[in-house]
C-alpha cells in the first residue's frame, strides 16, 4: 500500500528532483548528504519510533509536510535578499509540491 500510496503522492517528475537538489547544494560548495544518518542529523521532522496506526502515520506525514513548508516559506525571503533566482525558484517549487501533497494527505483524512 505504502508504494502505491507514494506513487500518487509523489508522480515520477516529483521524485526525479532529489538528485537534482543533491546537483544544486554541490554546486553551492556544500557537500550534499549522501547517507540517512546525515538526512536524520540536518531534519527538522522528528523521527517518530514504533508503527503508529495508518490514521496517525497520515498525520505525521502532513506534520512532516507542514514542516517543510514552513521551512521553504522561512528561507525564501533570504534568497530574494541576496538575490539567488535559482534557490528562490526551488524554494517555490518545493513549497508547491509539499503543499499538494499535504492536501493529498489531508484528502485521506476526511
Amino acid at each position: 500500500m505504502w508504494m502505491a500510496l507514494i506513487a500518487w503522492i509523489y508522480p515520477a517528475g516529483h521524485r526525479a528532483d532529489v538528485p537534482d537538489s543533491a546537483s544544486y547544494v554541490r554546486a553551492l560548495g556544500l557537500p550534499a548528504p549522501f547517507a540517512y544518518a546525515d538526512f536524520a542529523a540536518r531534519s527538522s521532522i522528528r523521527e517518530e519510533r514504533g508503527v503508529p496506526p495508518a490514521e496517525q502515520m497520515i498525520h505525521q506525514l502532513v506534520e512532516g509536510q507542514e514542516v517543510v513548508i514552513r521551512t521553504a516559506r522561512t528561507v525564501y525571503p533570504l534568497a530574494e535578499r541576496i538575490p539567488d533566482q535559482v534557490t528562490a525558484d526551488l524554494l517555490t517549487k518545493m513549497k508547491q509540491v509539499h503543499e499538494r501533497t499535504a492536501r493529498m494527505l489531508r484528502s485521506l483524512l476526511s
